[in-house]
């Protein structure tokens, strides 16, 4: 199904990043789709009239996206990226190497969302030009529904724990209030959870990199140190001949040949020397870049280091605040068997009333 999609559409933009999903267990962390950074590219099928996000890892498509009005791209970080999907009861996060190309993919994101948006009312215009009479009751029934919605609920109370009730009731409100709160910062912090483990993987990979890259420059360091020590012996080898060569061209010589063969044999060895010396500065230079990778990879795991107390500094609040919700639950509990009580009480002092006012009323007759 896949690549007959692919025939009919076009692709519209380009990038290359890392592609993630969040666990629908959990629904807060973040799940490798990919191993590697891979191409997300968006796609505008014109038989259907709609713009899509396409990604394939391998043979399989680990993305696929159809974009909506309702959709909304957020940038959660100054590299990262995050859209939810309804359709497909997931949402995509991306990492980007630099933070041009995250911003680069919002932009598009931006403009094909107004397009899916365009696209959506011109359908919309053409139905109702065709069915004009499915519009007839609309507003009326949307009137009646909002004044429905409007409506105040009516509480009457009579008796004595009024005052008690309506304490109990402004109590539970502060309550409701109270959890909402806690709600939303513990949506907060997880979603700065899910954000730093993000980075945290992008992190980590880029550091597994820099690893290799040391590594295998430490190997070849050794190298270099041996071809340096031989190329500074064969050097001094030169050194020599040259000094040689130098003094036998200071005594007489012997013929005019022979002076041109030395002279030669001098220009030769000289060339051949200052080679060498060439490939020894660039041999330091080397040297010079496997020192940089190793102070790049210290900072890399000083920002992981950093990345791991703020992310145990998020879950001791999400604790904290797990513990405040409970506790408005349970006060929450007890505020409501005590407005069941009271209305209990109330209930019988009305009976109570009721019977009085019948034993007036026979006084009365009498």
């Amino acid at each position: 199904m896949y690549p007959r999609h692919r025939e009919r559409e076009q692709p519209i933009f380009s990038t290359r990043a890392h592609v993630f999903q969040i666990d629908p267990a959990t629904k807060r962390n973040w799940l490798p789709a990919s191993k590697h950074a891979v191409t997300v590219s968006f796609f505008y099928d014109a038989s259907r009239n709609v713009y899509r996000i396409i990604s394939v890892g391998g043979t399989k498509a680990i993305i696929n996206s159809t974009i909506t009005p309702n959709m909304t791209f957020t940038k959660t970080s100054q590299k990262f990226g995050q859209w939810a999907d309804s359709r497909a009861n997931t949402v995509y996060g991306l990492g980007f190497s630099t933070e041009q190309q995250l911003q680069q993919f919002a932009e598009q994101f931006k403009e094909v969302k107004e397009a899916a948006r365009l696209a959506r009312e011109k359908s919309q215009e053409r139905f109702e030009l065709a069915n004009p009479g499915l519009n007839i009751a609309a507003p009326q029934l949307s009137q009646e529904l909002s004044e429905e919605r409007h409506s105040p609920p009516l509480l009457t109370v009579n008796g004595p724990g009024e005052e008690k009730l309506f304490r109990s009731r402004s109590a539970e409100v502060e309550l409701t209030a109270e959890k909402e709160r806690v709600k939303k910062m513990l949506s907060e912090g997880s979603m700065c959870e899910l954000n730093l483990e993000a980075e945290l993987f992008t992190l980590q990979d880029s550091n597994a990199k820099l690893v290799a890259a040391l590594q295998e420059a430490n190997s070849s360091v050794e190298q270099w140190k041996k071809q340096l020590a031989e190329y500074q012996e064969e050097t001094d080898r030169l050194r020599d001949q040259v000094a040689d060569l130098e003094a036998q061209l200071g005594r007489p010589a012997a013929g005019q040949p022979a002076k041109e063969e030395l002279s030669r044999s001098l220009e030769e060895l000289e060339a051949s020397l200052r080679a060498k010396e060439q490939e020894i500065q660039n041999l330091q230079c080397r040297k010079a870049d496997v020192g940089e990778l190793e102070k790049e990879k210290e900072e890399i795991m000083q920002r992981l280091q950093d990345l791991e107390r703020r992310n145990t500094e998020l879950e001791s609040r999400a604790q904290s605040a797990e513990k405040t919700l409970a506790t408005n639950l349970e006060e929450q509990e007890q505020a409501e068997v005590e407005v069941q009580r009271i209305i209990g009480v109330l209930d019988v002092k009305i009976g109570d009333l009721k019977g009085l006012r019948e034993s007036l009323a026979k006084l009365v007759d009498k």
